[in-house]
């Protein structure tokens, strides 16, 4: 059986990688919108929001649709990369949607029949500012990771971040009017799916059961009047928040037994940051029936003593026939040959060949002009690539040398450095080239990238956060819960067999952004509680935002979960962290931020 690889095989695979996933966009939006729909559910046929869900799904598709369109038009790459951004958004997208539900019921709860306009101000009152102080925190995110050495991740984070501009308007302009439509539905005791006046068809007892539980909303018309009649209620789950998770996880030896989860969270989260590694294996970057993948597995097992066959250019036209430049370029050659990841009885140089023919008298002519090439191409017709000639000039010429014992992505940095310093130290213009060397230019500047861009992305969360919310002890939660998050997803990456490379060093940086989400939800709810103890402030901002914060938790992981059946690496990696991300900035919103305020 034989096996190959191409010089373009890596390009080949990457375009057909996104195609793979197009066909998962369909099983997203089919479990968000089903999802949601489900949350949204109530046994009022006339209160039912099954609409309302449907369309801030929309909504968010919508965003997609216009950031892919501006950044096309724009002119920026279509990268594998982006190819992840459709998921996350409309997850997020989703988010906002039941913010903005679960802060229009409880204005209805509180303003009761007031009219239309009071109601929708009260509603972006109360989550105008949440849903403000998120968005720009994500946008201010991924905004930041443009500033990356990666041309992959500017354009990842420039095509979503973009995209979450546009969710948040069309969530404060398209959703807002569809939340007013569907009240006035409401108040016209209209059916949730047909639209039809509830309780108002006088020969009702003249229809089918089916006529009237469509159009009518019950097969009796007196359930159907009382239902109509019935004033806005609490939903089911923040009555649970409410009644007995808030009060639960705020009795003191819960509290005592959560502090002592978060410490073994965070021991643990630090002890993985120290077992992480650099690098991502190239095999990955080929989905996994790709045949590709065959061909590294015989390289591993039959020659996985030999690293890349590294090629050596002279990159402008030298006097080959004098004698000083010809000893000028074997030294440069005894010079690479000499580093460690290096094997010199393997390099091939056609200089040496035909110094050597010229020497034994194979070739005819003078070794200083070089003249006679051609009968160097007919014993060796390989050469022949190997010089660029222009009439009698050598315009550039190359030749290989082979390495060897390059296993970890350290040997790959520190082959990649030692070979570069040492063609920059030689008198001959030099150039070392190999097409792996792409991807190992990230390890010499991924550990100062993720640095640098989460350290300033955090900064920014923080100004942002003392901008927008008028409380400090707020602000301090926010920071703490970006801090806590991005150590326990950095070192948990570590334990799922996860490098540190520019795909996952992208999900570091998102997860700044949405540990900004959950946390600034319930603490913004907290601080602004006009309850006596600190106990209460946490049960009331559990009660009110705890479910959204769930419901986002849940609708951001089933808009990437597919991603886990993806067949490419890149989006199974991105569905790991992503899980990670929201996994822990749900149980900071949701268990430790909670518990923690309550000891202020």
């Amino acid at each position: 059986q034989v096996t190959y690889f191409t010089s373009l095989s890596r390009q080949q695979e990457f375009e057909g990688n996104t195609k793979s996933v197009i066909p998962l966009f369909s099983i997203t939006y089919f479990l968000t919108i089903t999802f949601s729909v489900i949350s949204c559910l109530r046994l009022s046929c006339i209160r039912n929001n099954v609409w309302l869900a449907c369309c801030g799904v929309v909504s968010a598709g919508l965003a997609v649709l216009s950031s892919f369109g501006l950044m096309l038009f724009c002119g920026v790459p279509f990268v594998v990369t982006v190819a992840n951004a459709p998921f996350l958004i409309l997850g997020v997208g989703v988010d906002d949607m039941f913010i903005m539900i679960a802060s229009w019921e409880q204005s209805l709860r509180k303003k009761g029949k007031s009219d239309v306009k009071s109601l929708l101000a009260e509603t972006y009152t109360e989550a105008a500012l949440s849903v403000t102080i998120t968005t720009l925190t994500d946008v201010l995110a991924f905004f930041i990771g443009t500033w990356t050495a990666f041309p992959s991740v500017r354009s990842f984070c420039l095509y979503t971040g973009t995209a979450f501009v546009f969710c948040y308007i069309y969530t404060m302009t398209f959703f807002g009017a569809i939340i007013v439509l569907n009240h006035k539905r409401e108040q016209g005791n209209r059916h949730w799916l047909t639209c039809m006046p509830v309780g108002a068809d006088k020969d009702q007892g003249e229809k089918s059961c089916l006529y009237n539980a469509c159009c009518i909303g019950s097969c009796s018309r007196e359930s159907s009047q009382l239902e109509a009649k019935q004033p806005e209620s609490e939903h089911p789950m923040s009555i649970f928040f409410k009644k007995y998770y808030g009060p639960f996880f705020t009795s003191k030896w819960i509290k005592l037994l959560v502090v002592v989860l978060y410490g073994a969270y965070l021991g643990g989260s630090i002890y993985g940051c120290t077992q992480i590694k650099e690098g991502i294996d190239l095999r990955n970057l080929a989905s996994d029936d790709s045949y590709v993948i065959p061909y590294y597995d015989d390289d591993d097992k039959y020659f996985s003593a030999y690293g890349p066959r590294v090629m050596v250019v002279i990159t402008e036209s030298v006097d080959y026939g004098n004698e000083t430049v010809r000893r000028a370029i074997e030294n440069c050659t005894q010079n690479l040959e000499s580093i460690s990841y290096v094997d010199k009885n393997l390099t091939e140089s056609w200089l040496r060949v035909y110094e050597k023919l010229a020497g034994s008298g194979l070739i005819h002519g003078s070794s200083k002009n070089l003249s006679n090439l051609s009968v160097l191409f007919q014993i060796f017709p390989d050469f022949e690539w190997d010089i660029s000639k222009t009439g009698d000039k050598i315009e550039a010429s190359r030749f290989f040398i082979q390495t060897v014992n390059v296993t970890s992505a350290v040997d790959e940095k520190n082959l990649l450095n030692q070979l570069r310093e040492t063609a920059q130290q030689c008198s001959v213009p030099l150039l070392v080239y190999h097409p792996a060397f792409i991807y190992y230019d990230q390890y010499l500047v991924i550990v100062q990238n993720t640095i640098q861009n989460v350290v300033v992305a955090a900064g920014a969360m923080l100004i942002v956060s003392l901008l927008l919310i008028p409380n400090p002890l707020c602000c301090l939660w926010v920071t703490f819960a970006i801090a806590s998050v991005i150590v326990g997803v950095a070192g948990f990456m570590a334990f799922w067999n996860v490098n540190l490379d520019s795909i996952s060093m992208i999900n570091l940086v998102i997860c700044i952004g949405f540990s900004v989400d959950f946390s600034a939800h319930i603490s913004y709810a907290f601080v602004t509680s006009g309850e006596s103890s600190a106990n209460k402030r946490a049960i009331e901002a559990l009660s009110l935002l705890g479910y959204p914060v769930l419901q986002g938790a849940v609708s951001t992981i089933l808009g990437v979960v597919v991603l886990a059946a993806a067949k490419t690496y890149i989006f199974r990696t991105f569905f790991k962290i992503m899980f990670l991300v929201i996994l822990f900035g749900a149980l900071h919103g949701l268990v430790f931020i909670p518990v923690f305020l309550t000891f202020f």
